[in-house]
């Protein structure tokens, strides 16, 4: 995102949403990289949620990561 991301207007409104719930976070490291959330199966299952930041402080729902949670199969030993 470079430079971009700091001009969009999502990346303010995350921004201003972390910090007024008292969220501080550190400054460290490059700063150009997104982040995202997987929930991934035991054995064979795969992925069964994938999230990926489009945008600096883009949130996952709790409950989809709560519902592909609960699809983990135990895997037999």
């Amino acid at each position: 995102m470079m430079m971009s991301g700091f001009f969009r207007f999502g990346v303010w409104q995350n921004f201003f949403r972390a910090w007024k719930n008292g969220y501080s976070g550190n400054l460290e490291g490059e700063g150009f990289t997104l982040g995202g959330v997987y929930v991934i199966g035991a054995g064979r299952q795969g992925v069964l949620l994938e999230h990926r930041e489009k945008e600096f402080g883009d949130k996952v729902s709790l409950p989809s990561v709560l519902e592909a949670a609960e699809k983990i199969k135990p895997q037999a030993s």
